[in-house]
């Protein structure tokens, strides 16, 4: 679909009927309705292919140029006796006065053709996105369904008026409340909304279905039952046009990256947020929703991504912070670890810890190590005052880290001159400093497992 918009100051009334005249001064062409979800899927930083169909005509050329421009892949059916559907809106001073569409039905010979298309596309595609407005196009859902789950394939599914076992297989079906109540009865509470939605997800071999409620929020029900109810994000919601495309989209990136469900749905949620605070359909981008998630983003703590940890780390810079980085194994975490990492943390704003996975541990100490294994050990650094950030490395050395986040100071304990820290020719390479701090008399993590064992 195209979303046109025309903009303009309304300060008179008609004399032909009491309505406002509008003195249109400009107009806006945006991707609607699935086009919507593949522009805000790419905005998020992933590759996208939207299969779909539009008319030979302007308003379709109009639409792909623009999904082109920014980044899709468009593998569009083009009907010579159909016209793209468009959805004109007529906006003065933010506020929308009129909404015309001009759609027909779409000939039924066309939906097959759209999912032989889709053949073409699978065996390259990390999930499936069916965005279901009833036009026509996805006729026969459980076709498409059943080609991606040949295709090991996880399919996320927005749903319109049919049916909700029709989506039978998908991994993550978004029904808003109103669709979810036409297909099982309007629920009485939410331990009622709970028990029906548990009762589809099991008949029809969800993952998890997605139910979205406004300002209510969203709930996350699984084959066993709820998995989450996720509060609304509190926002000024200015025009909900396009937040189910931006929530698809959003629950999408994620299930392809492999998260759960729930999980997902958070993300969904601070996205959808995010739409709704906007004028109009819009495409909310990947540093934004990162931020949005992270609270103010450099503010983020805890156990992060390399992912999360380059953005909390660019942010920091950007805000003058400097970063303090050290690495180890802190497999047994002692008195000399913490006297150490406080004083690693006294040198900058912002402390990153680097911990070697199980398989680097064992590598470099040998068998029977590591004591705890690495979520364990992450989860206890995290819990320190002075540990702003932590993450996991399978590499033998920090090397690869250093490179890609370049911490202004490198810091490691022991009785060893500077240049012999591991990285340090790549730190001070681009002008950063490396510092060794003492370590606390009698505190060893080798020595303690010794002790335990009975061997010192």
């Amino acid at each position: 679909m195209l979303d046109r918009y025309w903009f303009g100051d309304a300060q008179r009334v008609s004399q032909e009927a009491p309505v406002p005249v509008v003195d249109v001064d400009h107009q806006e062409d945006r991707p609607g309705g699935a086009a919507n979800t593949a522009l805000n899927i790419v905005s998020l930083g992933a590759a996208c292919t939207l299969i779909g169909v539009v008319g030979n005509d302007d308003a379709g050329q109009a639409l792909e140029a623009r999904l082109t421009a920014a980044g899709v892949e468009c593998d569009f059916l083009r009907a010579d006796d159909w016209a793209t559907i468009v959805k004109l809106r007529i906006v003065s001073q933010q506020q929308q006065l009129l909404r015309a569409d001009f759609e027909a039905p779409l000939p039924a010979t066309l939906a097959g053709a759209l999912q032989d298309k889709l053949a073409a596309h699978l065996a390259a595609a990390q999930v499936l996105v069916l965005q279901d407005y009833d036009k026509g196009a996805i006729a026969q859902p459980e076709a498409l369904i059943q080609a991606a789950a040949q295709a090991a394939v996880p399919v996320v599914v927005d749903p319109k008026h049919k049916p909700l076992d029709r989506y039978a297989g998908a991994a993550i079906l978004k029904p808003n409340i109103h669709e979810f109540a036409a297909a099982v009865g309007q629920p009485t509470g939410h331990a009622d909304l709970i028990a029906r939605g548990e009762q589809l997800a099991r008949d029809a071999a969800l993952e998890a279905l997605v139910v979205t409620q406004g300002g209510k929020g969203m709930t996350v029900i699984g084959p066993e039952g709820e998995l989450r109810h996720i509060p609304a994000r509190p926002v000024d919601v200015f025009d909900v046009t396009g937040a189910g495309d931006t929530a698809a989209a959003a629950l999408a990136v994620t299930r392809a990256l492999g998260w759960a469900p729930a999980d997902c749905a958070e993300v969904a949620n601070t996205a959808s947020g995010l739409a709704v605070s906007r004028s109009g359909t819009v495409a909310i981008t990947g540093p934004e929703l990162a931020q949005a998630l992270g609270g103010g983003g450099a503010s983020r703590a805890g156990v992060l991504s390399r992912g999360q940890l380059a953005t909390a780390v660019a942010r920091a810079r950007q805000a003058g912070e400097r970063i303090v980085f050290t690495n180890g194994c802190f497999d047994i975490l002692h008195a000399g670890h913490v006297a150490y990492l406080e004083e690693a943390k006294a040198l900058g704003h912002r402390l990153l810890v680097a911990v070697n996975d199980d398989d680097s541990v064992t590598r470099l100490k040998g068998p029977g190590r590591p004591v705890n294994p690495l979520d364990r050990r992450l989860k206890v650094l995290a819990g320190l005052a002075a540990v702003d950030w932590v993450v996991g490395f399978s590499e033998d050395t920090p090397e690869p880290l250093l490179t890609q986040l370049t911490p202004d100071i490198l810091v490691k304990g022991g009785d060893y001159g500077p240049d012999e820290v591991v990285g340090a020719a790549i730190v001070q390479g681009y002008g950063g400093t490396v510092q060794v701090l003492s370590l606390v008399d009698d505190c060893s993590t080798t020595a303690i497992v010794e002790r335990i064992a009975g061997t010192d």
